[in-house]
Order: structure tokens, then C-alpha cells, then sequence
């Protein structure tokens, strides 16, 4: 099963609207796809409370993963989200 390991770009964390826009976009995937971080079970990716059950923090290394047609595709897209700060792209930030 192809797997990603990324580090959590946002400055919240995997918390609020950084999860939010992370289980929209693994939702909207055409395959399941879980998350995990070390010593914790993979957790269903489309779905907020497992996300952020992780706790998750800014700097956490996690897991993404799925199998099927296009899973690399969909991995990579996910990871390239997870890395970026999404506080940042918020509207009015001082970032």
C-alpha cells in the first residue's frame, strides 16, 4: 500500500480549519485514505474527529496512506497540502 510520511506545515497543527480543508480534500478522493502518526492506528482521513484525535501539533510527522488506482497521485497531492502552513493562506492573516 503506497504510504507518504510528511511533517504538519500549519501552525495549529492538524486542528480547526488546517483539518478541515485536509478532510475535505481526502474526502473528495476517489479512494480511502488514513492517517496516522507513530505509534497510533490509521485513522479514516475523511473524517474530522479521527483527524483530530491524532493531536496532531506543527512539526508532527504523520502518515498518509491508500490503495488503489491513482493512490500516489492522490498522496502526493495530500502531502503537498499537509506541508504547507494552510494558517497562513487564511484571509486577513498576519502571517
Amino acid at each position: 500500500m503506497p504510504s507518504r510520511t510528511v511533517t504538519v506545515g500549519s501552525r495549529s497543527g492538524l486542528h480547526a480549519r488546517p483539518a478541515a480543508l485536509f478532510v475535505a480534500a481526502a474526502g473528495a478522493a476517489a479512494l480511502p485514505v488514513k492517517i496516522n502518526i507513530e505509534g497510533r492506528k490509521p485513522v479514516p482521513a475523511n473524517s474530522m474527529l479521527s483527524v483530530l484525535s491524532l493531536g496532531a501539533k506543527c512539526g508532527t510527522a504523520v502518515t498518509i496512506s491508500a490503495d488503489g488506482d491513482g493512490a500516489d497521485a492522490v498522496l502526493d497531492d495530500l502531502a503537498a497540502l499537509l506541508a504547507r502552513d494552510l494558517d497562513a493562506d487564511e484571509v486577513g492573516s498576519d502571517g
